[in-house]
């Protein structure tokens, strides 16, 4: 039986996953359905760290009410600003709905953006052609990508043009129509690229713009991400999710350093 099988069975309640308790060889499935970074307890082992499945999942299911929110408002607005900490799951959860959009048809490509700003450091000339000097830069979206879809139909569909990752700075001047647009870490952004990156909004097309202004790596006036966010949450049709630290889904020591630093 294969381990997609079995999970299913695990879901579905087709067997009691008690029966391997004594079988060492047999990996132990989560039986779960949500989870939480809360140790759960268990009355055959005492306390244990609980479950987590690392795995690909087709569809994507929130970990908060938080999440949830942000969920709801991609399907129903064009325009959706989620702010929020660190590992709330905002870039994810929009790359994850980008890539449903893409294979159900309602849109025609995915267009990822981020700045190409150094995490306060300088990093000097990087060697290569233009797309590996941007690739470090790029590489969370690589990344929440390949963690959606094999890393061979990305390259497929990079080539095809279905999915193009580029930098803020190239984004000028473009109308993107039937395309799901991610505008990641726009903390790094000015308000004045803000303006442009919003405007580029075509027919038939969402846009999600995803950062912390909280932990930006410009100097606090030049950043715009908060004053864009405050401005358009006047607006009907624009959705403004604001994350917490109990949205965080990484390691729980992140939302208690979170709350000191």
């Amino acid at each position: 039986m294969t381990k997609r099988a079995l999970k299913r069975f695990v879901r579905e309640g087709a067997f009691d996953e008690r029966q391997f308790d004594d079988d060492a060889k047999v990996r132990h499935l989560p039986t779960a359905r949500g989870w939480t970074p809360v140790p759960q307890n268990d009355e055959r082992e005492g306390p244990r760290e609980p479950f987590r499945e690392q795995g690909y999942v087709k569809t994507i299911k929130p970990k908060s009410e938080g999440q949830q929110r942000l969920m709801d408002a991609i399907d129903a607005k064009n325009l959706v600003l989620a702010l929020g900490p660190a590992g709330s799951g905002k870039t994810y959860l929009a790359i994850a709905k980008a890539v449903e959009a893409l294979d159900a048809g309602k849109v025609g490509r995915i267009v990822l953006s981020r700045p190409a700003v150094e995490a306060g450091e300088s990093l000097g000339f990087l060697p290569g052609e233009l797309e590996d000097k941007l690739a470090p830069y790029l590489r969370p979206l690589y990344d929440a990508l390949s963690d959606r879809l094999s890393m061979k139909r990305v390259r497929a569909l990079i080539t095809e043009g279905a999915i193009e990752i580029a930098p803020v700075g190239f984004m000028r001047g473009r109308t993107l129509n039937n395309a799901f647009v991610v505008i990641d870490e726009a903390q790094n952004c000015t308000y004045m690229q803000l303006k442009m990156l919003l405007t580029r909004l075509g027919w038939h097309s969402t846009m999600v713009v995803t950062g912390d202004p909280n932990q930006s790596d410009l100097l606090p006036e030049l950043s715009g991400l908060a004053s864009v966010a405050q401005k358009l949450e006047a607006l009907e049709n624009v959705a403004v999710v604001r994350l917490a630290d109990q949205d965080i889904v990484r390691h729980p020591l992140v939302a208690d350093m979170l709350g000191v630093l």
